[in-house]
């Protein structure tokens, strides 16, 4: 089977599609394609039945908090990016069920060991994430075969990507270091701003405004 055959072929697909291409640049499209089909992949081997078309937008929409707009919003690019998933699932007249899916699916795909215990759709944008930025699941063949891992990279290239992706995270988050605190973002930064000192969760209990 063509993996590329899993792209539902829907009026709401094609919108998300060209949402993207025209507001996240390449490497953002590219990877986030990746992260649908290396996801809907492990669905289809694990049992997972989801809707593809909030897969999709879960996928395609993950990293749009991003970009520059949402630089200054104070607030996690995740959630910048769950925000503008669920206005376009909200405009395309999904009900708020799937609304909550796709916004929970971005909001969470950082965070790991809890979306795996959700819907598959959440679960399965983050397995998308992880497979292609992390690697989780690249040696298992019973998730993702060798040749379907090739078609896909063939339709959606990754050059330099791990250095790529790396540098779009620091330069989405960098303007809102504080929006790190307790996630691996803190990471990103720790690595790529001079004089990044990460947020530390004892510090912080121990200098609340509790006095005892």
């Amino acid at each position: 089977m063509n993996p590329l055959s899993l792209i539902p072929d829907t009026a709401l697909a094609a919108d998300a599609t060209a949402l993207v291409r025209d507001t996240a640049g390449e490497l953002v499209y590219h990877h986030s394609r990746r992260v649908y089909l290396f996801g809907a992949l492990q669905g289809r081997a694990r049992g997972l039945a989801h809707d593809p078309e909030l897969l999709y937008v879960g996928a395609l929409f993950h990293d749009l908090g991003l970009g520059e707009k949402h630089r200054d919003s104070g607030r996690r690019f995740e959630v910048d990016g769950a925000d503008e998933a669920a206005a376009f699932v909200r405009a395309h007249g999904l009900d708020e069920d799937a609304v909550r899916r796709v916004w929970t699916a971005i909001a969470l795909h950082t965070t790991p060991g809890i979306p795996e215990f959700m819907e598959p759709e959440v679960a399965l944008v983050t397995a998308g994430v992880e497979y292609d930025v992390l690697g989780i699941g690249y040696d298992d063949p019973g998730l993702v075969t060798p040749e379907e891992r090739a078609a896909i990279v063939a339709a959606h290239p990754r050059p330099d990507f791990k250095n790529r992706i790396l540098a779009a995270f620091a330069e989405g988050i960098a303007p809102k270091p504080d929006t790190t605190f307790g996630n691996v973002k803190a990471d990103v930064l720790r690595h790529f701003v001079p004089g990044f000192v990460p947020g530390d969760f004892v510090t912080t209990i121990r200098e609340s405004s509790w006095p005892e």
